[in-house]
C-alpha cells in the first residue's frame, strides 16, 4: 500500500502573515523531509484566489521546481482544475514535468468545487462538469495521438501535420493518470475513461466504500489504449491525519486545530465540495469525537494503523495524509516522523491490488 502526502499551500495566519511568502518555504521544507522519510508521493492542489485553503495557481510550475531538489519520491499534481485550462495545455506542461523529474510525475484532475475561482478567471461554474468531460477525450487523446482536432462548444483547435504535441513525456504513452470524483456522475467518468480514482477527506469509511464500488462497476466500459493507463483500478483516499504517541495525546495536541480547519473549509466558499459531502455542516457533525470517530485518521500508530486498513478492506490502494497549518512546523514535523517510524512501515508492507474490472 502506498502513502503520500497533500499539500495545499495553505498558509498559517500566526506564522506566515500576509502576504504570505513564507507559505511557500514550508511547503517545500516538508516535501523534502518526506522525501527522506520515505513516502511514496506529494500531491500539490490548484487554487486560486483566497488565503483561506490554499495558494497555488499552478501546480505544474512549482513540481518542476520541486523536481530539480528531490530524487525518489512521485511527483503529482493533485488536482488540475480541467475546466480553468485549456486541454492541450494540461498534456504540455504534464509531459515537461514528467521529463524534468525522470519519469516521478502523477497527473489528478478534477472538475473544481470553489465557484470563487471560477468567477475570478471568467469560467461559468454551473457547467464545469460540461467542460471537464468535453476536455477529457481531448487531453488523452493529445497523449496517444499528438495531433487531433477539436470542434464543439467548449473547444474548437486543430493540430495538424506536420505539427504535433511536444514534449513527449518520458513515461509513455502518458504518466498516471487520477480523477478526484464524489459523485456517481463523475466515478462513472473516472472508470470509463480509465483513470485512477481520488477520494477527498471528508466522506467516511461507508460512503468511501458505495464510491469505490460505484467506479468498480464501471470499469467495464473502458476500452483500449484507455484501459492501459497505469493508475487504473487505483484509489488513493485523502485523510485528514494526526499521530501521536496515544489517542489522547493526538486529540490534546490536534482537536483545536483539525476542527478550525474542517470548519472553515465547509464553509468558504466550497459549493457542494466533491458531490454532497459537505450536507452536513452542524457542529456536533464537525466536532473532534465525531469527526475521528467517523472521517479523520488522528491517534496512537496503533490506532492509525487500524483505520488504514479498515479502507484498504473496501478497495483503497493508498491514503493521501492531509493535515491544517496550524499545529506549526515543529509539531507537524514531529507528527511525521512518528508517522513514518511506526505507521508507514506497517502500511507499506501491505498487499494493497489495483481494483479489477467485474
Amino acid at each position: 500500500m502506498k502513502i503520500g502526502i497533500l499539500y495545499t499551500s495553505h498558509p498559517d495566519p500566526a506564522t506566515e502573515a500576509y502576504p504570505h511568502h513564507a507559505v511557500h518555504a514550508r511547503t517545500t521544507r516538508e516535501v523534502l523531509e518526506a522525501e527522506a522519510l520515505g513516502f511514496d508521493s506529494i500531491w500539490i492542489a490548484e487554487h486560486h484566489f483566497s488565503n483561506k485553503y490554499g495558494i497555488m495557481p499552478d501546480p505544474f510550475s512549482y513540481l518542476c521546481y520541486l523536481a530539480a531538489l528531490t530524487k525518489r519520491i512521485k511527483l503529482s499534481a493533485g488536482v488540475m482544475v480541467v475546466p480553468l485550462h485549456h486541454p492541450m495545455r494540461i498534456v504540455e506542461n504534464a509531459a515537461f514535468v514528467d521529463i524534468l523529474s525522470n519519469g516521478r510525475f502523477q497527473l489528478g484532475l478534477g472538475s473544481g468545487y470553489r465557484p470563487y475561482e471560477f468567477e475570478g478567471l471568467g469560467a461559468d461554474y454551473e457547467t464545469r462538469r460540461d467542460v471537464q468531460e468535453a476536455a477529457i477525450p481531448l487531453i488523452l487523446k493529445g497523449f496517444h495521438e499528438k495531433r487531433l482536432t477539436a470542434k464543439g462548444p467548449h473547444f474548437n483547435f486543430d493540430i495538424p501535420e506536420p505539427y504535433e504535441i511536444y514534449p513527449v513525456p518520458v513515461q509513455l504513452p502518458h504518466p498516471p493518470i487520477y480523477m478526484g470524483a464524489g459523485t456517481d456522475r463523475s466515478m462513472t467518468q473516472a472508470a470509463k475513461w480509465g483513470f485512477g480514482l481520488m477520494q477527498s477527506t471528508l466522506p467516511d469509511l461507508a460512503t468511501i466504500a458505495e464510491h469505490i464500488e460505484t467506479y468498480r462497476s464501471h470499469m467495464k466500459e473502458a476500452v483500449a489504449p484507455y484501459n492501459q493507463n497505469p493508475a487504473f483500478g487505483e484509489v488513493d483516499v485523502a485523510r485528514l491525519v494526526y499521530v501521536a504517541p496515544t489517542d489522547a495525546q493526538a486529540k490534546a495536541e490536534s482537536a483545536e486545530g483539525v476542527v478550525r480547519h474542517v470548519k472553515s473549509f465547509v464553509s468558504n466558499g466550497t459549493g457542494r465540495y466533491f458531490g454532497e459531502v459537505t450536507a452536513e455542516r452542524d457542529d456536533n457533525a464537525l466536532s473532534y469525537d465525531n469527526l475521528v470517530e467517523n472521517t479523520i485518521l488522528h491517534g496512537s500508530p496503533d490506532t492509525v494503523i487500524r483505520k488504514i486498513e479498515q479502507f484498504r478492506a473496501v478497495g483503497a490502494t493508498s491514503i493521501m495524509l492531509h493535515y491544517p497549518p496550524y499545529y506549526g512546523p515543529e509539531k507537524t514535523s514531529q507528527m511525521l516522523r512518528l508517522f513514518a517510524k511506526e505507521v508507514l512501515p506497517h502500511v507499506q508492507a501491505l498487499e494493497a491490488p489495483r481494483l479489477a474490472a467485474e
